[in-house]
């Protein structure tokens, strides 16, 4: 006991270092909590937007104009059959797939946006498995017979696949390319830059295609652009560059896709 006194004697100046290595560490938690919080908050409030929205839009469905009115007496209007159900869930599904490709085809918007296409992001992962499980339940068309447990299942996975793609696609807007360091993003910046050019009517069409390949190639290790995406980045190029006159006859032609660097 005395060896340790005649310790705290020596050195009691220590505790003034370990309390403030305490409350940083304290602040650290209490920020990554608040963190997990707020997101969990966002969640839920997205999911009820969604079903606000949901609700609000099969009420004018069943109480448009022209509509009779009924007493609050009266027993409630039948469902809707299920092929309108389907056609109902149907059109939200396309619509979210619609915003992604958005994302996931317009490299303009992949660079501003690369958390979208980043499947390492979580919020993104979510989107992703939540894509993947409304892919799989969803009908071969509006006139199959569903039992009443896999139509509910169906809708369910389309509303969690329109919250999760709502809540990946404000966090992508809130972060944008905050994940990459400096120099990263310096070369996405000079990628935007050259993207502008390359499909640019005022540049030449040497021009064009000199942006188009530094383009890949400012992006090649920071953002995987799918086939589908590099074809529409071309075909968007090849639709700026001119008609070039053939010197065989003197006519003009289209003038060709720039060529994958």
């Amino acid at each position: 006991m005395e060896p340790f006194l005649e310790f705290l004697g020596h050195y009691w100046w220590l505790v003034f270092p370990l309390m403030g290595v305490l409350a940083s560490v304290g602040n650290a938690w209490e920020r990554s909590a608040r963190r997990r919080h707020r997101r969990r908050l966002e969640i839920i409030k997205a999911k009820g937007e969604v079903s606000a929205a949901k609700a609000a839009a099969n009420g004018r469905a069943r109480t448009g104009p022209g509509a009779p009115e009924v007493a609050s007496s009266d027993p409630p209007a039948p469902a809707d059959p299920q092929h309108a159900q389907l056609e109902r869930l149907f059109a939200a599904h396309d619509d979210v797939t619609r915003r992604w490709l958005e994302y996931e085809l317009d490299v303009a918007k992949m660079i501003a946006f690369p958390a979208m296409s980043d499947g390492r992001q979580p919020l993104t992962a979510a989107f992703l498995r939540a894509k993947k499980e409304a892919d799989r339940l969803r009908p071969a068309s509006a006139t199959g017979k569903l039992s009443p447990e896999q139509l509910r299942e169906y809708r369910t996975s389309v509303t969690d696949y329109e919250v999760a793609f709502d809540v990946a696609e404000r966090e992508a807007r809130r972060v944008r390319d905050s994940g990459f360091t400096a120099s990263e993003r310096k070369r996405l910046d000079t990628a935007k830059q050259l993207l502008t050019v390359a499909v640019d009517q005022a540049a030449t069409p040497a021009e064009r295609q000199l942006a188009y390949r530094r383009v890949r190639d400012e992006l090649d290790g920071l953002l995987a652009l799918s086939d589908d995406a590099i074809e529409v980045l071309e075909q968007k190029v090849a639709l700026e560059l001119p008609a070039e006159p053939d010197p065989r006859n003197g006519q003009e032609r289209t003038a060709r896709r720039p060529p994958a660097p």
